[in-house]
């Protein structure tokens, strides 16, 4: 299960990160986090905002609600979902997880 937090302004996902990979998209689960592959580089941010533009997306909200906490050059990210509280992102989450399967 994905370790998501509660914070007053919105939901911190846990995300391990694959850059440099052949499609771009959620992947599933590890270790407690969304796997995300993206293909874009892992140089300059390109992956990073990769990955926010995934995560826009995949919650419905704009670029600029997704903001990245930790993790800038690491596999292992935490991503600031502003505005989404914990059973919103919980639910969206399952249903794109679910249609993975």
């Amino acid at each position: 299960m994905i370790a998501l937090e509660s914070r007053p302004d919105g939901t911190i996902l846990p995300v391990r990160v694959r850059a440099g990979a052949r499609r771009t998209g959620i992947a599933g689960e590890h270790d407690g986090a969304l796997r995300v592959d993206v293909s874009a580089a892992p140089e300059k941010g390109k992956a990073n905002r990769a990955v926010a533009e995934v995560l826009a997306d995949l919650f419905g909200i704009t670029k600029p609600s997704v903001q990245l906490l930790t993790g800038s050059t690491s596999q292992q990210k935490r991503f600031l979902l502003i505005r989404i509280d914990l059973e919103a992102a919980q639910r969206r989450l399952d249903r794109a997880l679910k249609q993975l399967r």
